[in-house]
């Protein structure tokens, strides 16, 4: 598998487990068009094939109908192998009483939303085009000896972007229990208002326990602490004896360097003392 077709995937599959909730192991409901060309393309284990395509951890579980096991029946000694192998899938709770044709089989599985999740794999180009008008189902099918996932339609786009708005945005029951709490507590404030050990409650809390809105708890941060003052030891003063010593001891250094020039008298100095003597 090449990589950007490898990529475009992974983003197709992570497109509906943000938007839809689809969560390993994926579910994958077959039809009998899909078991016709994994196995005439050779495409087995058919498990592996659709794990590499979806890029899973874990093995996504097949599933199929029995209006589906009927129809392939049906068509006789030519798709014998085909209805042997769609026996060996799990079946999937369609609650038809009379077997229907598959397209409709399929198309009562998958309901309005996709409750269950399940990953569509289909050859049937009407049963394809039925299924991009329904949010969040997501199709398989097989070109050649490959399988792709079809990208996320217009229509399904849009309504994942107007289900995040919904949910970003205030309801109008929400909006008419914020106006009542909001009232409540103004006429509480002015009930109060006059006693003064009683304090208004917030309108905030008021708001988050109407709408059922947990408060978070809050948590002391560990700051930096000082030094313990009993752990350092204070600065003890050095003693003044030994720096009058060291000035003793620097004087009489000095004191015994002093030298004492002596004059050094020359012959006609000499010749005049003995005259004045």
């Amino acid at each position: 598998m090449r990589v950007k077709k490898r990529s475009r995937h992974r983003k197709a599959v992570k497109f509906y487990a943000t938007c839809f909730g689809f969560r390993e192991p994926y579910k994958v409901l077959v039809d009998g068009t899909f078991v016709h060309h994994l196995l005439t393309q050779r495409l087995l284990p058919a498990d592996d094939a659709l794990r590499d395509l979806l890029s899973a951890a874990r093995t996504p579980a097949l599933f199929t109908s029995k209006c589906v096991v009927a129809e392939l029946r049906r068509l006789g000694k030519s798709y014998a192998d085909d209805f042997d192998a769609a026996q060996l899938l799990a079946t999937a709770n369609c609650e038809h009483d009379k077997v229907v044709s598959a397209v409709n089989c399929v198309l009562s599985l998958i309901g309005d939303k996709n409750p269950e999740h399940f990953f569509v794999a289909t050859q049937d180009a009407d049963l394809r085009e039925k299924l991009r008008e329904i949010p969040g189902v997501p199709v398989i099918y097989g070109l050649k000896n490959s399988l792709f996932i079809e990208q996320p339609s217009v229509q399904q786009r849009k309504f994942a972007q107007l289900d995040e708005e919904k949910r970003l945005n205030m309801d109008i029951s929400e909006y008419k229990k914020l106006l009542k709490v909001t009232s409540e507590g103004k006429t509480a404030a002015s009930e109060t208002g006059s006693d003064g050990d009683q304090r208004e409650r917030p309108i905030s809390s008021l708001v988050k326990s109407a709408l059922g809105v947990a408060e978070k708890s809050k948590f002391k941060r560990n700051r930096a602490k000082g030094p313990n003052p009993l752990s350092c030891k204070k600065k003890k003063p050095k003693p003044q004896t030994s720096g009058v010593q060291n000035q003793g001891a620097k004087a009489d250094g000095e004191s015994k360097r002093k030298r004492v020039r002596k004059r050094k008298r020359s012959h006609n100095d000499n010749k005049q003392a003995e005259t004045t003597s």
